[in-house]
């Protein structure tokens, strides 16, 4: 007799957005082909989860990796480390960005971003791309065709030397959003603003890692959140505020919805566990460097703030802002112009593999949030919202078999040699945590089992995507 199924996941408690049941799940050629409390014996192989959660595999939308970042500057991770360190933290699909440097055609960013990742990935992935240069050409022409081609989804920038957008260009962003569907993903922090305490402080030859955070406080978060908002209302497009810190934004972003405007909201693990006085280091010495991204983390009082918008739904999703840099490098934290200055230093700190441990521990174990809203945020939201859903982000039937086996109990002390990317630290090391991804699996596929990889780069695929969902 012929095996019915290629896989079975026996004994599992299995959990989504919706709902926790026990159920055995049947896999053939990589999707979910039945659930039942008891499937039949003489499926080709066998995992037996009796006493773990059965999740969906997460998703992260927030990813950036092998991007550029100016001269003398080199992130840690590519495509091979970034999504090995995913696949260890439980996660079976990444989001990473294509970034258009100025003068670059958008369709040309792409196609080098391709070069970088395709037959180096271990996770399923897709690109958000990153505008920098809204020309007619990109704005009539190449934008409306990426997103019919499945890059549904656009990020820009506030900020950023680089990257910063005028006020008409990002009206000019999305509008074309709104048009075509796609999601636009917004980094609010006001430019000028900071420019002008950038120059206060180093006048005042506060240059230490620490004062990166002094430069960007609340209220250059909360201004541009504003600003932010303003623009999608006048458009009437939904947009995405991403890595919101603390209450000044969340603030912004309530009043927004409280007059029927629709913002969505992200949020990260820097900002749970983390805070300023992180970056002073060792008597503000250059090890505080280690944990400037911006916007910076805050203080325990932005951290309850932030619990609060998980818990009452002012976000989303959790995402990680996965941007590493090595420190013990003069391509990264350590670069020259960085020990002299707090303004040179490469925005960014790693996280993929840390993320779902974290939300897990210090939100579920400690009964902030159910295992259904821990779903929600790490993986089904993720694929609602960039046109995944329902082939990722769901265990259901017809869904592709992307599953984490998760051990509740499981304590963990969060360490570098966990975290299996390309930076040389992390900066949550020692953070204990209980609950832990013992097996990852993609498309039926064990991915990550046991602390290791299981497949070599390559096994991942590029996605296209939906215009963007909606929640």
């Amino acid at each position: 007799m012929e095996p019915q199924f290629d896989l079975v996941i026996r004994g599992g408690t299995v959990v989504t957005a919706a709902d926790t049941f026990s159920s055995d799940i049947g896999i053939v050629d990589g999707k979910i082909v039945a659930l039942a409390s008891s499937l039949p014996k003489g499926s080709i192989d066998e995992i037996d989860a009796t006493g773990l959660l059965v999740l969906p595999g997460g998703i992260d939308s927030h990813v950036h990796l092998d991007q550029y970042q100016g001269e003398g500057i080199v992130m840690a991770d590519g495509f091979e480390t970034g999504s090995r360190s995913a696949a260890a933290g439980g996660n079976t699909c990444i989001v990473p960005y294509a970034l258009q440097r100025k003068g670059q055609s958008l369709r040309d960013a792409v196609t080098d971003y391709h070069a970088k990742a395709d037959g180096n990935s271990l996770l399923d992935y897709g690109f958000h791309l990153i505008i920098s240069d809204p020309t007619p050409a990109v704005l009539g022409q190449e934008l409306p065709a990426l997103i019919a081609d499945g890059y549904t989804s656009v990020k820009i920038f506030m900020t950023y030397d680089d990257l910063v957008l005028k006020d008409r260009e990002i009206l000019e962003v999305l509008s074309i959003a709104r048009q075509y569907g796609a999601m636009v993903m917004i980094h609010a922090e006001g430019y000028d603003q900071i420019k002008f305490l950038t120059d206060k402080l180093e006048k005042a030859g506060k240059t230490a890692p620490y004062y990166h955070a002094e430069s960007r406080p609340q209220l250059v978060e909360r201004e541009a959140t504003h600003r932010a908002i303003a623009h999608a209302e006048l458009v009437d497009v939904p947009v995405m505020i991403v890595h919101v810190s603390g209450e000044e934004a969340m603030e912004q972003i309530e009043w927004a919805r409280s007059r029927g405007i629709k913002v969505y909201a992200e949020t990260c693990p820097q900002y749970l566990v983390l805070t300023a006085d992180h970056l002073k280091g060792l008597n503000m010495d250059h090890s505080g460097a280690k944990y400037v991204c911006s916007p910076p983390p805050r203080d325990h009082a932005s951290q309850e703030a932030i619990w609060r918008g998980i818990v009452n739904g002012t976000f989303q999703t959790f995402a990680s802002d996965h941007c590493p840099f090595r420190y013990e490098d003069a391509e990264g934290k350590s670069n020259p112009k960085g020990r002299t200055s707090f303004r040179w230093l490469p925005n960014g700190i790693p996280g993929l593999a840390a993320r779902m441990p974290i939300l897990f521990s210090e939100g579920v174990i400690k009964g902030r949030i159910s295992l259904q809203r821990f779903v929600e945020l790490t993986s089904t939201n993720h694929a609602k919202l960039f046109g995944m859903y329902p082939k990722k982000g769901t265990i259901a039937i017809g869904s592709d078999a992307d599953v984490t086996l998760w051990d509740p109990q499981r304590k963990v002390t969060l360490t570098q040699s966990l975290m299996h990317h390309g930076s040389d630290y992390t900066p949550y090391e020692g953070i204990e945590v209980t609950g832990w991804p013992v097996t990852t699996i993609l498309r039926g596929q064990i991915i990550f089992d046991d602390g290791q990889p299981a497949v070599t780069k390559g096994f991942g695929q590029f996605m296209t995507r939906q215009v963007a969902g909606r929640l």
